[in-house]
């Protein structure tokens, strides 16, 4: 191993053949390079909230002027890029990858991020799948006996490292444990680059949770060095960033001028987007959020970040992806699927209308749905050409806060989808099915964040009482009480319910809004 680098897990001989010498030295120059600034990006988002919090609101840069007048475009779209109509997402479990490259969507975003809980073994054995499946040796047989293989036609394969507010703690330089991202963007990257090239298509990610240039401009230059290291040609790194904060919304023709070079256009990640904006403004009594099912894509500050997004894109030569339909294939109950399914194809008939350019799905059941939505209205690759000039959004638009209710069932809907959640992703599983939606991190810090925020402001519920300590305490037990009867006794004490609850109850308790979910429970994590 490199000097002075550490790894604080088990290496069987299988995880060696991803964390060797080689591949480690290229973890340890990432984090020497980048690693100071990346704290740094950490420690300006701190201070923003800080301003935020005081009363200083987001808008429009007045440094940045000149980037959003100019005339430019990002570098051309590759070849096997340029039609993303569809494209399925999911963690890098090794089934569900075989599964993913053989739905039929353009594109399977990899994930190490939101839909992924990263345990040691998960994290290496996730690049020991997406190793194999880029030589196209990858294969999966089930403890039943069924076998799982490639296609000879798969999606075109992207990944999602995680987001710079998260380290590697099984890995470190001396005491500092090394950035999330820097390590799975790197052992990707270094094992996969040039086989990508040889097959025809690259070494091409999405980038989450950005909230300005700033970081896209770390990004771009970890690309620029990654590529002279490992001797890849400039540009061959393709990059989409998931527009997921609100404060990134403000800075999007920025984050396309920082990546350029290495650009794959923008996405909007809607369900991180509410988190943030609820997270964000979390001081301000005006900014309290009714029940998350109400809050819509067709609310306007949603309605508004959309039709920015796409006409900035589109302005730069690039594609502007829409977000996640969270729904599932209900079985046994024909009449509910055709009701999840209507509002599957609702949300696409709306996104390819607004103009985007392809949109996401959580199940291979919804690509035949989506691709059909997108195939009748989107009869070229892409629309880029789609150029939305009747679209001015202003700051006002982006944070107009939007009307409704805070009944009991919404708050109970928040305790109990977030409790379970966090319980699967505590076991290990990052991407769970609850109540017929594909629940990942992102819904569950809404369920969080919303919950702290009707508590910190004293919010009614819908029946006259006020969220309090005491009523959240309450449900909690309520809810665990029903997990509890419907599991059965045996089954319910093999889980960590009472782990996840009593970090969820601190989470939505506490006098300070902690900043994310997975950094408060990693501890927990093998």
């Amino acid at each position: 191993m490199p000097d002075k680098l550490t790894i604080h897990a088990p290496v069987s001989r299988e995880f060696g053949e991803i964390l060797t010498p080689e591949a480690m030295a290229f973890i340890a120059e990432l984090e020497r390079n980048f690693g100071p600034r990346r704290r740094e990006s950490l420690e300006r988002r701190v201070q923003r909230q800080a301003a935020i919090d005081a009363g200083e609101m987001p808008d429009f840069l007045p440094e940045t002027e000149a980037v959003r007048a100019a005339r430019w475009t990002v570098a051309p779209i590759p070849a096997d890029l340029a039609d993303r109509r569809v494209e399925i997402t999911g963690p890098v479990e090794r089934k569900m990858v075989i599964n993913a490259l053989n739905s039929g969507a353009n594109v399977f975003m990899a994930d190490f991020e939101d839909s992924n809980s990263p345990t040691w073994a998960n994290n290496i054995q996730g690049q020991i799948n997406l190793r194999d499946a880029v030589a196209g040796t990858i294969s999966y047989t089930s403890p039943e006996g069924k076998e799982y293989a490639p296609a000879p036609k798969t999606a075109v394969l992207l990944v999602r490292p995680r987001g710079w507010h998260l380290v590697e703690k099984h890995v470190g330089i001396g005491a500092q444990p090394v950035s999330g991202s820097l390590f799975d963007f790197g052992l990707y990257f270094f094992h996969n680059a040039k086989a990508l090239v040889a097959k025809g298509t690259g070494p091409y990610f999405y980038l989450p949770k950005m909230q300005s240039h700033l970081e896209a401009r770390l990004w771009n230059d970890v690309f620029v060095f990654a590529q002279d290291y490992t001797g890849v040609p400039q540009g061959t790194i393709r990059a989409t960033v998931l527009i997921e904060t609100i404060l990134a919304a403000f800075e999007m023709d920025e984050i396309l001028h920082e990546l350029r070079d290495h650009s794959a256009g923008l996405n909007c990640g809607r369900w991180d987007y509410i988190f943030s904006f609820i997270k964000v403004f979390r001081n301000h009594p005006r900014f309290v959020m009714p029940n998350r099912a109400d809050v819509t894509m067709s609310r306007h500050f949603l309605k508004s970040y959309v039709d920015l997004l796409i006409q900035t894109c589109h302005r730069r030569g690039i594609h502007a992806m829409g977000g996640m339909a969270a729904q599932i294939p209900i079985k046994n109950n024909p009449a509910a699927n055709e009701a999840a399914l209507d509002k599957v194809r609702q949300d696409k008939l709306r996104e390819v209308k607004a103009g985007h350019d392809g949109t996401w799905v959580a199940h291979p059941g919804l690509v035949p749905i989506a691709k059909g939505i997108f195939d009748e209205h989107m009869k070229t690759p892409n629309q880029i050409r789609v150029r939305r000039e009747d679209v001015h959004v202003t700051a006002a638009d982006l944070l107009a806060v939007p009307e409704g209710p805070i009944t009991e069932e919404g708050l109970k809907l928040n305790i109990d989808v977030g409790i379970q959640y966090l319980e699967s992703w505590l076991m290990g599983n990052g991407c769970v099915p609850i109540y017929n939606l594909m629940e990942d991190a992102a819904t569950a810090e809404i369920s969080r964040t919303q919950v702290w925020q009707w508590l910190h402001h004293g919010a009614k519920l819908l029946d006259g009482r006020t969220v309090t300590p005491d009523v959240i305490r309450e449900t909690i037990a309520s809810q665990l009480g029903k997990i509890r009867t419907a599991m059965g006794e045996a089954r319910y004490a093999s889980c960590k319910f009472p782990l996840a609850a009593g970090i969820f109850e601190q989470m939505m308790t506490s006098s300070r809004l902690g900043d994310f979910l997975t950094l408060a429970a990693y501890d927990h994590l093998d």
